[in-house]
C-alpha cells in the first residue's frame, strides 16, 4: 500500500441516494451490507444529515436517530460522517442556539464522528456556533464552503473564508461542489492554494452532473487533496458522486493507491444494484447522462432528483426546462447565493411559482421575503432593489446574526410534545420538524411502525397528505426535498419545500 494513500469517504448511505433516489433508502436496506462496508476501511461513511433526517420520519416512518445506533452496532470502527447545515442543523430555517447545541451533543452521543458544517450563503456567522458545539462535544469539525460560480465568487474569496474557518476551530476543510461546477484546473488551483495557505487537511466533494467529475478528482489528487467523496458504483454518477471502484482502480499501484479491495467493493455494488432496482419506478432520477446546462442553472444533485420526482407526481414535468431557465434569473435577483439547502429551495420555489403563474414575482414566497429581510444571513452580493421593494416594501433588513433574534427552543418543544416524546432525541426531532415528528410519534404510540431492520418501499407522499384546496392561481409543486401538504399558490413557498438535499 502507498505511504500516501488517498482516503475516500463513501456517500452511498446519504448523498448518493439523496441525489438519485430522492432520499428514500431505508435503514433496513443498509443493515444487511453494513458488515462489508465496515470491512472496506473507508476514511468515513457519510450516512446521516442532509435530507435523511426529514425523510426518515416523513416517508419511511423511521426514527432517524435509530439509524445511527443500528448501523453503529454493525460498524463499530468506521467513522460516521454527517452533513450539518450550520444554524439550520438539518432543517430549512435557523434554530435557536440551545437546539443546535443539544442536536450536536446527541449526535456525538449516538455515534457521529465527523460533522461537515456549511452555510448556504457561506456566512461564517451562521457556522460559528455549530463549530463551537462540535468542538465542545469532541467531534471532528469539517468546515465546508459552498463552491459556486458568479461575478462575486473567486478562489481568493474561498481561501480567505477557509482561513477564517480555521481560525474558529475547523479541523479540516471541505470544498463542497454540490452542483458539479468545479472544473479540473480550477480544482487543482483551489486545492493547491488551500494546502499551501490554510494548511489543514482538504476534502473534495463533487457530483458528476456536468460529466467531468473524474477529471476534476484527478487534478485535485495531483494537487495533494487528502480525501475525496465517492459513491459505490450502482448508486453513483449523474447527480451523485463518481464511482468508488473507478477511483480505487485508477490509483492502483500509484503513490496514492487507496489499498481498498476491489472484489469487496464489487460485491457491495451488486447488493446496492438490487436496492436501486426497488426504487426505479417512483424515485429514480430521469437524467442519466451528463448535462452541462448545470453550469448555467447550478442545481445540485439532490435538488434535481427530488424536483423531477415531485414535478412528475403533479403532472408538471414538462415545465422543467422553463424552471431551469428561470432559476439563474431568480438567483441573480437574490444576490447570487450558492444553490444549496435551503437557498436552493428558496430560489427553486420562487422560480417554479414564477413559471406556473406566468408572471415573475406576482406571488412572492414567504421564504423569499424572509431572505430579503436578512433572516438567512448575508447574501454574497446586493439584492435586486425591485425584488426587495416587492417583497418587504420599505422595511429595513436586519444587520446581525439571524439566530441572535431567536428565543431558546428546547424547553418549549419539550412542553409542547409532552409524553409523546420518549427521549431527548425525540424532543429535538419535534423541535425541528413538529408535524412530521408528531405524526411519527403518534404512529409509534399506536404500534403502527415497523422495526427499523425491516426494509420497506416508502410512500411517494406522506400518509397524512391532504388534498390541495382550489386556488385562483396554479399551485406550485410540492418541492422534492420536503414535501408538505399541498396548499394554494398564495402559500406556494410552503407547498413547495424540499425534503433534503439539495446537498447537498
Amino acid at each position: 500500500m502507498s505511504s500516501n494513500p488517498l482516503k475516500l469517504t463513501d456517500t452511498i448511505l446519504r448523498d448518493a441516494h439523496q441525489s438519485l433516489l430522492a432520499t428514500r433508502m431505508c435503514t433496513g436496506d443498509m443493515l444487511p451490507i453494513a458488515d462489508r462496508l465496515e470491512a472496506v476501511g473507508f476514511h468515513s461513511l457519510e450516512m446521516w444529515g442532509g435530507a435523511t433526517f426529514d425523510s426518515a420520519m416523513r416517508f419511511l416512518k423511521e426514527d432517524p436517530w435509530e439509524r445511527i445506533t443500528a448501523l453503529r452496532k454493525k460498524m463499530p470502527t468506521t467513522k460516521f460522517q454527517m452533513l450539518l447545515r450550520g444554524q439550520n442543523v438539518v432543517g430549512y430555517k435557523h434554530y435557536p442556539d440551545d437546539i443546535v447545541e443539544k442536536f450536536v451533543e446527541l449526535s456525538v452521543k449516538n455515534g457521529i464522528d465527523i460533522f461537515r458544517i456549511f452555510d448556504a450563503l457561506n456566512d461564517i456567522r451562521n457556522m460559528e456556533w455549530a463549530i463551537a458545539c462540535v468542538k465542545k462535544y469532541g467531534g471532528h469539525v469539517q468546515a465546508a464552503f459552498s463552491y459556486t460560480i458568479s461575478p462575486v465568487h473567486s478562489i481568493d474569496a474561498f481561501i480567505k473564508l477557509s482561513q477564517e474557518l480555521k481560525a474558529i476551530g475547523a479541523d479540516s476543510i471541505c470544498i463542497k461542489d454540490m452542483a458539479a461546477l468545479c472544473t479540473p484546473y480550477v480544482a487543482h488551483d483551489l486545492v493547491s492554494r488551500l494546502k499551501q495557505e490554510v494548511g489543514l487537511p482538504v476534502q473534495f466533494h463533487t457530483h458528476n452532473t456536468s460529466g467531468f467529475a473524474m477529471a476534476t478528482i484527478i487534478k485535485a489528487i495531483e494537487a495533494g487533496v487528502d480525501i475525496v467523496d465517492t459513491a459505490i458504483s450502482s448508486i453513483a454518477d449523474g447527480p451523485a458522486q463518481p464511482p468508488t471502484e473507478s477511483v480505487v482502480a485508477m490509483l492502483k499501484d500509484t503513490e496514492r493507491d487507496t489499498g481498498y479491495d476491489l472484489p469487496l467493493l464489487a460485491d457491495i455494488a451488486d447488493y446496492f444494484k438490487q436496492v436501486r432496482i426497488k426504487h426505479l419506478s417512483k424515485f429514480e432520477m430521469g437524467m442519466r447522462t451528463a448535462d452541462v446546462r448545470v453550469l448555467l442553472y447550478q442545481i445540485p444533485g439532490g435538488m434535481l432528483s427530488n424536483l423531477v420526482t415531485q414535478l412528475r407526481q403533479q403532472g408538471a414535468e414538462h415545465r422543467f426546462p422553463e424552471v431551469l431557465l428561470e432559476i439563474p434569473r431568480v438567483r441573480e435577483d437574490m444576490g447570487f447565493p450558492p444553490l444549496v439547502t435551503p437557498t436552493s429551495q428558496i430560489v427553486g420555489t420562487q422560480a417554479v411559482v414564477n413559471v406556473l403563474t406566468g408572471q415573475r414575482y406576482k406571488i412572492i414566497s414567504q421564504e423569499v421575503k424572509e431572505y430579503c429581510r436578512g433572516m438567512y444571513g448575508r447574501p454574497p452580493a446586493p439584492l435586486n432593489p425591485e425584488l426587495v421593494k416587492l417583497a418587504i416594501g420599505d422595511e429595513e433588513p436586519i444587520a446581525g446574526r439571524p439566530a441572535d433574534l431567536l428565543e431558546p427552543g428546547y424547553e418549549k418543544a419539550k412542553a409542547e410534545i409532552g409524553s409523546l416524546a420518549h427521549s431527548e432525541e425525540d424532543v429535538i426531532s419535534y423541535a425541528m420538524y413538529p408535524t412530521q415528528a408528531r405524526d411519527f410519534f403518534t404512529l409509534r404510540e399506536a404500534g403502527q411502525t415497523r422495526p427499523i431492520e425491516l426494509p420497506r418501499i416508502p410512500a411517494d407522499k406522506p400518509a397524512t397528505e391532504a388534498k390541495a384546496p382550489a386556488a385562483a392561481a396554479p399551485a406550485a409543486p410540492a418541492a422534492p426535498q420536503a414535501a408538505t401538504p399541498a396548499q394554494p399558490a398564495s402559500s406556494a413557498s410552503s407547498a413547495w419545500k424540499m425534503s433534503g438535499r439539495t446537498e447537498r
